[in-house]
């Protein structure tokens, strides 16, 4: 689902332990891969600002980390989607949320890959829309279809026999509705969504904000 030179897109599914979710995972390379750099960027950094800086430079940089490296993880590391056979639950930077089937409405990607569900709108972001992927997709079909002598397949099939596919975030947003039309009617698929905050990166990173004001203000 992810060709092997594009990093901007979502990995391809994978196991995962969890039995409920076990089928499909997406998650974004180029958000790890960027999450990973920024946190060591900032231990390198802050390391040295805290073993060779003086008077409250050490204080401001712990603060600074406390408040910046949740944030990181959010944004980067964090977001994730599992699909199985009962729901799909979508880790977003701060809020999971778990969706039975039987409540999704829709799933789409238009600038943004979003989840429709009990009235509410969700964002995918472990599936991000890269418009440039989707034209180069695009380009790529057309030119197969007009590979095509016959002139009576499709530009979608052509490519399709042709051994292209779809952008990366259309491709896992079809699957994921597949998915949702499949097993939507499963007596384990019934129910309403659930939000759970994570508050275990939200209360530290409040925490680093408040120091850093205080630290500001009596200087």
């Amino acid at each position: 689902m992810t060709s092997p030179d594009d990093s901007s897109a979502p990995r391809p599914p994978e196991n995962t332990p969890d039995k409920g979710y076990a089928e499909r995972c997406y998650r974004s390379a180029a958000g790890i891969g960027g999450g990973v750099l920024l946190l060591l960027i900032g231990a390198w950094l802050g390391g040295d600002a805290i073993v060779r800086g003086a008077g409250r430079t050490p204080w401001l940089t712990l603060a600074a980390l406390l408040c910046g490296v949740p944030l990181v993880i959010a944004f980067t590391l964090r977001p994730a989607v599992w699909a199985g056979e009962d729901a799909l639950r979508v880790r977003n930077p701060f809020r999971t949320i778990t969706l039975p089937w039987a409540s999704v409405a829709g799933v789409r990607a238009g600038y943004s890959s979003e989840v429709l569900a009990g009235g509410a709108k969700y964002q995918l972001w472990a599936i991000p829309v890269s418009l440039r992927q989707r034209k180069s997709a695009a380009r790529r079909q057309a030119r197969a279809a007009s590979e095509d002598v016959t002139g009576t397949v499709s530009a979608s099939v052509a490519a399709s026999s042709s051994g292209f596919t779809r952008a990366p975030a259309d491709q896992a947003i079809d699957d994921l509705r597949e998915l949702a039309e499949r097993n939507a009617s499963r007596p384990g698929a019934q129910g309403e969504p659930e939000v759970r905050w994570a508050f275990e990166l939200i209360v530290p990173s409040v925490v680093g904000l408040v120091l850093l004001v205080v630290l500001f203000a009596v200087a």
